[in-house]
């Protein structure tokens, strides 16, 4: 009888450590390792503290305080994109658009079109690029230090079909000053910081394997 209860004891053990097996091979296991998507695309070296003020804002999105929906509205658009990306993270997606904000002013001041193509929608990228060669032509310097980035504010979120588009408020205190090629002043004042309000949207396809979002409307407030 022993002997019985014995082999039922390994039996049962098999069994349980093939049970376990296959959970651990469907469900994977976290390590604490794991790396966090990155929400916009990295360039490889650190912007320059020189950058420049972009190009002319979207007059088809410009908005003010008084036109930004309630924030239960806003709740509810992220809501609504979590329900298709589970992956999704506003505060996560602030840290990236924070990042990339610093990255866009600082490639355009540069005119580094290579560097702001994957960051920017068609339509933005012609124009910012279109911006780039005007400045060029003219033989003008444009620069702005951003003296401190002061808050950033989802103050829209919604799905267009499949596509996520989160429209962020970013004010900011810059020195933006314009020069002509003999190192004139045509614009602006130097060491005279003013507030600036910008009001960038973000879209990404949920679909896509790809978990960059680019910009595809800016404003200025």
């Amino acid at each position: 009888m022993g002997e019985f209860q014995y082999f039922d004891i390994i039996l049962f053990a098999m069994v349980a450590g093939f049970l376990v097996l296959r959970l651990r091979s469907v469900l994977g296991r976290r390590t604490g390792n794991e790396r966090r998507r990155d929400l916009f695309p990295r360039r490889a070296a650190p912007a320059s503290d020189n950058v420049t003020t972009l190009v002319e804002p979207d007059k088809r999105v410009a908005r003010s305080t008084a036109d930004a929906p309630p924030a239960d509205v806003v709740a509810e658009g992220l809501n609504r994109i979590r329900r298709v990306d589970v992956s999704f993270e506003p505060a996560h997606f602030m840290e990236g658009a924070r990042s990339a904000f610093e990255m866009i002013v600082a490639a355009f001041a540069k005119g580094d079109k290579a560097e702001l193509r994957p960051l920017l929608s068609d339509e933005v990228f012609q124009r910012f690029a279109m911006a780039i060669d005007e400045r060029v032509a003219a033989r003008e310097t444009l620069e702005t230090h951003i003296e401190r980035l002061d808050s950033v504010d989802i103050v829209e979120a919604g799905l267009a079909g499949r596509t996520a588009q989160v429209t962020l408020k970013l004010v900011s205190h810059q020195i933006n000053v314009t020069r002509a090629m003999d190192g004139s002043i045509v614009d602006g004042a130097p060491g005279q910081p003013v507030e600036k309000t910008d009001y960038w949207t973000f879209a990404r396809d949920t679909r896509s394997t790809d978990p960059n979002w680019v910009l595809v409307a800016t404003s200025s407030g």
